[in-house]
């Protein structure tokens, strides 16, 4: 595990825990967008559509 990513666990945590529920929330969704954006742009790959 890097630095970096310590870091940034520990501020996930941090707001997690000073916002309470609706942080939880906010991230659940930025953590699926970014994994329907990722299928997305590895399926478009796979198709032929990118460079």
């Amino acid at each position: 595990m890097t630095t970096q990513l310590v870091g940034d666990l520990m501020i996930l945590a941090l707001l997690a825990r000073v916002f309470g529920p609706d942080a939880v929330a906010l991230l659940r969704r930025l953590a699926a967008a970014g994994v329907r954006a990722g299928v997305s742009e590895m399926t478009r790959h796979e198709r032929g559509d990118g460079r």
